[in-house]
């Protein structure tokens, strides 16, 4: 029974693995810009994203499988979870969260840097008259990435001397004192001190950007502005592209071999044509690939399921807002809690939070809380990538990058993919020690608060008196010490243990993740309450340059024909034109 629980278990986190496969290659397929797309790029990413992904959500499995050493009805060990059989599956999750946590750094600090070198190099002209080579470019680009390196190995070197801080500082510095040093497991404290500090790193971040991004994802849904039908778009342009280019060519028949070319009115009236020529055929540009004439099947799946949804954004959107807000009570409850009792670790909560007691109640019947799970990281990953989108990738107030759908450079894509990173790793940070403390720790285990006199009873009686006594029995709120063996005592989950293992040996970084937290919940608060009264825009800049490079207000439609331009990006047809019917190129109504 309980090897058949276990591979449940483990079959869902690969089936959940399998998606993220898929949320990924369509998060990066979105948001390239389909004309620079390079192999490369693309494949760091998704692999990059599944990879960061994976490691959250391997959490659910950690709780599941902790929990499933312990029978709740009693609050005992069941007959087959032994302490050896309890090591195994903590071994187990070790080796898959180190194996993760390790390949997410070195993708982070190495890889993507490399790809971003590698492709940053590329030179079409030289590589068409053989100046550059493949070679080369792998050349520049390890020699770019060298630093990088250096970085990775002056941290693992800090991180493995610098507990060392713990010896009383008269201790003798001699060769035993190093011996004594290097005979510690410190391979673990140097990883726990690298993912400290890009915890820490990504904490900045995402206070920023997810805390903004937060408030703005159901924003977005709520006040925006549905697009025209991209069919009727198209066919309008091409109607009156059609009637420039004659009246062109009309004008210019009629001025052929007069002496002294187009007369003043005439000229006027081309250069007029020009003009709107160029206008016409940016938005037949903008209509093809809004139709998704040309572009990947996930592109054209994802513009036709927005179109069938596209009606049920305000509702989404108020939905969202309500998760948003139980999310952001949450994180208050669980950070007066701790503020109050002074301590950063997963502890006693005294005061009930609602994340927490869902997650706690849906862990009682898997895969329940593992489906709610992937909801909360989900909503919580689509924030931190409308919160990049919103604000850009900046230095100060110099904007570096802009990240927007069908238009993200390969190098802004790579950029936004170490942020998420980052952010992904603040994320775990927030929802094992904030948002459900309780859930991430011990998830449903229960504990049996039996008081032993004397000598130990025998296991069936203790059994006994725990399965009738339903008041001894209590949710393992923290390591209980008790009388009874070691079948008794609550298991704590792997990814707790480590992220506490981080904040007891480097408190520094605990002290900032953890205050961090209220000025995540200040920057969300601003940002909704601003948005209240504020239309959603990518940037004034970004859309000023769509206007003069794109023509993008050709694609906004007027009130009045939001639902039947719905119907038209779903079927993929345009109605039938009046050809006595006034010009309009879609310009807001």
């Amino acid at each position: 029974m309980a090897l058949i629980q276990t591979s449940l278990i483990w079959i869902t986190y690969a089936i959940a693995i399998a998606i993220l496969v898929l949320v990924s290659s369509i998060f990066v397929y979105l948001y390239q810009k389909p004309r620079d797309r390079a192999a490369s790029v693309t494949s760091v990413c998704i692999f990059t994203v599944s990879a960061l992904l994976a490691t959250v959500l391997l959490l659910p499995v950690d709780v599941a499988l902790v929990s499933s050493t312990v029978d709740t009805r009693n609050g005992l060990k069941k007959d087959w979870a032994t302490a050896e059989r309890v090591d195994s599956i903590l071994l187990t999750l070790k080796i898959v969260y180190y194996t993760l946590y390790s390949l997410d750094a070195v993708l982070c600090i190495l890889v993507i840097p490399f790809t971003y070198f590698f492709y940053e190099e590329y030179d079409e002209v030289s590589a068409e008259e053989g100046r550059q080579s493949t070679t080369s470019r792998l050349w520049t680009a390890c020699k770019y990435t060298a630093a990088f390196f250096v970085f990775i190995v002056v941290l693992f070197i800090i991180g493995f001397f610098l507990p060392a801080s713990k010896y009383e500082k008269e201790q003798r510095k001699d060769l035993d004192f190093f011996k004594g040093i290097l005979s510690e497991n410190h391979a673990e404290r140097a990883l726990a001190f690298s993912l400290g500090l890009l915890i820490t790193l990504g904490t900045i971040i995402y206070v920023l950007y997810t805390g903004a991004g937060l408030a703005l994802l159901p924003t977005t849904f709520i006040k925006s502005a549905p697009k025209l039908s991209a069919p009727d778009l198209a066919n309008t342009t091409r109607s009156e592209l059609d009637q420039n280019l004659e009246r062109q060519r009309q004008l210019e028949a009629r001025n052929e071999g007069r002496e002294g070319g187009l007369d003043a009115r005439d000229r006027r009236e081309l250069e007029s044509l020009v003009r709107d020529e160029r206008t016409l055929r940016r938005r037949e540009r903008l209509a093809t690939e809004a139709s998704g004439e040309g572009q990947h099947f996930l592109m054209r799946a994802w513009q036709k399921i927005s179109a069938v949804f596209r009606p049920l954004k305000l509702i989404g959107g108020l939905f969202l807002m309500l998760v948003a807000l139980v999310i952001w009570v949450s994180m208050l409850i669980t950070g007066i809690d701790k503020a109050k009792s002074r301590g950063y670790l997963v502890g006693n909560p005294h005061i009930i939070q609602p994340i927490n007691l869902i997650m706690v109640n849906a862990a009682k019947v898997f895969p329940v809380d593992y489906i709610l799970f992937v909801l909360l990281v989900t909503f919580l990953f689509s924030a931190s990538v409308v919160g990049i989108a919103y604000i850009g990738i900046r230095f100060l107030w110099i904007t570096l990058f802009k990240i927007r759908k069908g238009q993200t450079a390969p190098q802004a894509m790579l950029m936004a993919t170490v942020m998420l990173t980052l952010m992904v790793l603040a994320i775990n940070y927030a929802i094992v020690m904030i948002i459900a403390p309780q859930y991430s720790t011990f998830g449903p285990q229960t504990y049996c608060d039996i008081q032993l006199k004397g000598s130990d009873p025998p296991a069936s009686e203790i059994r006994e008196r725990c399965s009738n006594h339903h008041g001894l029995v209590k949710p393992c709120v923290e390591l209980v010490g008790t009388k009874l063996n070691s079948q008794l005592v609550c298991t704590p989950s792997v990814v707790s243990s480590f992220i506490n293992q981080i904040v007891m040996h480097f408190p520094f970084f605990g002290i900032i993740a953890f205050w961090a937290q209220f000025v995540f919940l200040g920057f969300f608060l601003i940002t909704a309450v601003t948005m209240l009264f504020r239309t959603p825009k990518l940037d004034e800049a970004v859309m000023d340059e769509d206007l003069e490079e794109e023509e993008e207000e050709g694609l906004l439609g007027s009130t009045g024909r939001r639902f039947q331009a719905t119907w038209h990006d779903i079927t993929g047809r345009a109605r039938e034109n009046n050809p006595t019917a006034p010009r309009n190129y879609g310009a807001a109504g």
